[in-house]
């Protein structure tokens, strides 16, 4: 009776030092997230609140809602808002709509093909963001490569440098493989399988694709829709150098707020508005999105 009576004292012994080792274990990446993201936003967050005074700076200790109430009532803020979500939102379409075909293309490769177009994609990664942005402000600007080919057939240069047009084309060529290597994920875990047995029940490809495989890649296609848009409505180099000064997104609008007007409670808050119109905008769209997943394939 006794060797059962000590088995039984000492399991939860170990079954609590169980418990608590898991978290013992993590934290340390608790404390690194902690300090690298949670303090400094919370900082932001009272940044925002604190009063400034165009000739001493932020008052500390004095707080105001007057930054906030000036973003949302200034046509000015609302414009430069309005054209950060269409201009990623567009950024976003186009990626899906060229990306998502490459993925397939690309998943149908054999080797070596499949790894060369893979570097391919992944390349522009390995280029800084600000010399992509120079090579582009190169073929799109007057005497740029576009222009000079639009003379040669005869037709008239188009204005698209320190447009929308130069920083759409500009950002969807520098998201483009965040698009693409989600999908590709995606559609390597699919089973062949199953597109045969639709292929040999007389759906036709376009159905097969779109019954069978479309609906199994959507988890990728809505990661890659998460990532191009979150990284295009924070975009800086793209829209400074592509857009030019007359042309701001809200990136841009933060760097002038901090420094060139000086004004950090409001670059905080502009830049804290923006991070909720993204987690609005991303959790909708996943919602959405996982919903018509579930509905679909049950």
């Amino acid at each position: 009776m006794n060797a059962p009576a000590a088995t039984l004292t000492v399991a939860p012994a170990r079954a609590g030092g169980a418990g608590v080792t898991p978290w013992l274990l993590t934290l340390p990446g608790l404390a690194l997230f902690a300090t690298l993201l949670l303090v400094p936003l919370l900082l932001t967050v009272i940044l925002s609140f604190n009063v400034h005074d165009a000739a001493t700076g932020v008052q500390a200790g004095a707080y105001t809602l007057a930054h906030y109430l000036h973003v949302f009532t200034d046509s000015y803020f609302l414009e430069i808002f309005w054209r950060t979500l269409w201009i990623s939102a567009l950024v976003t379409l186009l990626c899906l709509l060229i990306g998502a075909p490459e993925a397939y293309v690309l998943s149908r490769m054999g080797d070596p093909w499949r790894s060369i177009v893979l570097l391919i994609v992944l390349a522009p990664l390995m280029i800084s963001v600000v010399v992509r942005a120079f090579g582009w402000s190169m073929l799109l600007g007057p005497e740029g490569l576009v222009n000079n080919a639009l003379r040669w057939v005869g037709l008239n240069p188009v204005r698209m440098l320190y447009t929308e047009i130069a920083v759409v084309i500009a950002l969807v060529h520098v998201m483009l493989p965040f698009m693409v290597i989600p999908v590709w994920t995606s559609l390597q875990k699919l089973d062949p399988a199953v597109e045969h047995a639709a292929l040999s029940l007389q759906a036709s490809p376009f159905t097969t694709l779109r019954r069978i495989v479309l609906p199994q890649v959507m988890p990728g296609m809505l990661s890659g829709s998460l990532i191009v848009f979150g990284l295009s409505a924070s975009a800086f180099a793209i829209p400074g150098l592509l857009g030019g000064r007359r042309l701001k997104m809200v990136a841009t609008l933060v760097y002038d707020e901090y420094l060139h007007e000086l004004n950090w409670p409001l670059g905080a808050t502009i830049s804290l508005i923006l991070l909720a119109a993204n987690l609005v905008i991303m959790l909708s769209l996943n919602r959405l999105v996982e919903r018509r997943y579930r509905k679909v394939l049950g």
